[in-house]
């Protein structure tokens, strides 16, 4: 093992750490909310911003301006030293995984996307990224456990499980299509992971169960989630739609055809429909809600399997890959 595979591999496990300790500092700060309750102990919903600010300017007799309600705001949250432990440590975790990243793909000499280890660490580290800039701009705390666990998971298998030391490229991989194509699939797949977590979320919250839940006055309404993750969703596909045209576009230049029914082939393209089929329904036929998170959770499902089951257990020439 090299000296730059050896820091990135040390700087991997250094995120890891980061990640685990952001968890648990999420974590506490989820269980340190209370409800708010009115006189009779009932869960008062706590209005998001825009809305509080409408019912502020109908006090005061302004005029009232109408926020575009495609553009919600999440409800304030009240901070603490926990979630402020959360978020340094999450972003030295970042720091950490970037490196790793970075320096992975200088010890391989190439793109470090080349196979399911390298493609992990760096999809991963562009989930985290994500939810980072988003929450500078509006903070995204409520998902922040649902986030970082998942990341922590990917993580260990990679280092477990997918883990190949570095070597050079096979030749059909050797080529500019490479950076194209697998730079679309690893940034869509970080977007419609964040869109299947903000669904998980919605369907939590709109479930009997979450009906008395402590935090329920602090966490956006599952409307808002809905449309959070559909505008994540879009946006997934647009990407996943320029993947799978790339990828045709290669394989016509590597093997003579666009298209050849291989495993990764007829996968990739069920993901499309899965996720088209979404968008349609969700825009002629009215399906939003709790069959709308549905369909965007077994998309996701379907992206991991593309990426794991179909890499190892089926016969595939993206066996590469693996």
């Amino acid at each position: 093992m090299n000296n730059l595979e050896q820091l990135s591999l040390l700087t991997i496990y250094a995120a890891m750490a980061s990640y685990v300790v952001a968890l648990l500092a999420f974590s506490v700060d989820v269980s340190s909310l209370r409800a708010l309750r009115d006189e009779h102990g009932q869960v008062i919903k706590r209005a998001p911003r825009a809305k509080a600010n409408a019912v502020d300017s109908a006090q005061s007799g302004d005029t009232l301006v109408e926020s575009p309600p495609e553009a919600p705001a999440s409800p304030e949250i009240p901070r603490g030293k926990a979630i402020g432990i959360a978020t340094s440590t999450l972003w030295l975790g970042f720091f950490f995984h970037l490196i790793g990243v970075v320096t992975r793909g200088f010890a391989a000499g190439h793109v470090p996307w080349s196979n399911m280890y390298e493609i992990t660490i760096t999809a991963s580290a562009v989930v985290v990224g994500i939810y980072l800039w988003l929450d500078r701009k509006q903070s995204m705390r409520f998902i922040g456990v649902l986030l970082v666990l998942p990341v922590i998971l990917a993580l260990g298998a990679a280092v477990v499980v997918f883990y190949r030391a570095v070597e050079g490229l096979a030749p059909i991989l050797d080529h500019y299509w490479l950076v194209i194509h697998v730079s679309l699939a690893i940034a869509a797949i970080a977007v419609l992971a964040i869109a299947a977590i903000l669904a998980l979320l919605q369907l939590t919250i709109s479930s009997g169960w979450a009906s008395e839940n402590r935090l329920l006055s602090y966490l956006p309404d599952a409307d808002f989630l809905e449309r959070l993750s559909y505008r994540f969703t879009a946006v997934g596909f647009v990407l996943w739609t320029f993947t799978l045209v790339a990828g045709a576009i290669w394989a016509n230049e590597a093997w003579s055809r666009p298209w050849g029914w291989d495993a990764k082939e007829v996968w990739t393209f069920v993901i499309w429909v899965i996720y088209a089929a979404y968008l349609h329904a969700r825009a002629t036929r009215g399906w939003d809600g709790r069959r709308a998170a549905i369909l965007v959770l077994i998309g996701f499902m379907a992206v991991v399997a593309n990426m794991t089951v179909v890499n190892y257990f089926l016969n595939t020439k993206h066996g590469y890959a693996g």
